[in-house]
């Protein structure tokens, strides 16, 4: 377990189909502030360059909206991330929305070629489209695909460009690591909110997803035990949270996707102390906050706010 941690900012979000999740990691920041928590004042924090600007312009690709720029952020990100790693400290990644996880896992990858990586994704969404499957084109949709090296060509709905394809097969294979994650490897918590074509390959890759009724029938505790079962020959777990998988109705609905009937807050804390205290969690990112979004002024950032600090108290510990 690392012990100095790093917050990795980054801003990007021109994989969502909602604006002002670039304002998320701030809102975090101003949500401490309000807490008067000195947290991002003892820890390095480090930013990375984003491709915002894309979002002024009209979109080159259909079904990979601003991929161009997707394939710069994975870069940045996967190389800020194995810099942290060769210091020898944790990385916090506070994204925008959740499209640039991708990248975050590459970086792990490419600072542990060697090591197997287990997943845990507790989102409202399977993020497993490509763009050969989008029904949108937003690209925070297609994060694990480029982990898994998955096209999903059994439900191809979209004719794509031949750009499309190249710049696409450039983010599966940064770093010359394909696949970077195996399908036994990546565990779904709280998924609720699926198309058809996600349903298909998560049957046919055979991924579970403990849904929210499984967690509150089994219990917390009996779920992160199952995960780290399910995990066991990983030698390194990354943490992919994204804020709708809480529920909006005790959270907020400052997200791009709301979901009802999400996990509570305590539960959310609980499986992620859970696992980090596993020894094995090596990497957590906190996507998806959008104070634009917010009915409640800032809540969703507080709320987040307060599972990042148990967070890096368990890490630190």
């Amino acid at each position: 377990m690392h012990k100095d941690i790093t917050f990795l900012l980054n801003p990007s979000e021109i994989t969502a189909g909602t604006r002002g999740a670039s304002l998320g990691p701030a809102a975090l920041i101003t949500a401490a502030r309000k807490n008067k928590s000195k947290l991002f004042g003892e820890h390095e924090i480090v930013a990375i360059p984003d491709c915002n600007y894309l979002l002024d312009r009209d979109t080159k690709y259909t079904y990979a909206k601003n991929i161009e720029g997707l394939t710069e952020v994975f870069k940045h990100t996967a190389d800020k991330i194995k810099d942290i790693y060769n210091k020898g400290n944790f990385p916090f990644v506070l994204s925008g929305d959740h499209g640039s996880a991708g990248g975050t896992i590459a970086g792990i990858k490419s600072a542990f070629p060697d090591k197997r990586l287990g997943v845990v994704w507790i989102d409202a969404h399977g993020d497993i489209h490509s763009p050969y499957t989008t029904p949108s084109g937003n690209m925070h949709g297609m994060p694990l695909s480029t982990a898994l090296n998955e096209d999903n060509l059994p439900c191809k709905v979209n004719e794509i460009s031949s750009e499309e394809k190249n710049l696409w097969d450039e983010l599966k294979g940064l770093h010359g690591i394909t696949p970077k994650i195996l399908p036994e490897d990546l565990i779904f918590i709280g998924v609720r909110d699926l198309e058809e074509q996600e349903i298909a390959v998560i049957n046919r890759l055979n991924i579970k997803n403990f849904e929210v009724e499984e967690v509150r029938n089994k219990g917390v505790k009996t779920v992160v035990d199952e995960i780290i079962d399910r995990l066991h020959t990983c030698d390194l777990i990354y943490i992919s949270f994204d804020v709708d998988s809480m529920d909006p109705v005790y959270t907020s609905h400052g997200t791009g996707t709301p979901v009802d009937n999400g996990l509570f807050p305590l539960e959310a804390e609980e499986i992620m102390i859970g696992l980090t205290k596993s020894g094995k969690v090596s990497c957590i990112e906190f996507v998806e906050i959008n104070p634009c979004l917010d009915e409640k002024i800032n809540t969703m950032a507080e709320v987040a706010f307060g599972l990042v600090e148990k967070l890096v108290a368990e890490v630190k510990a």
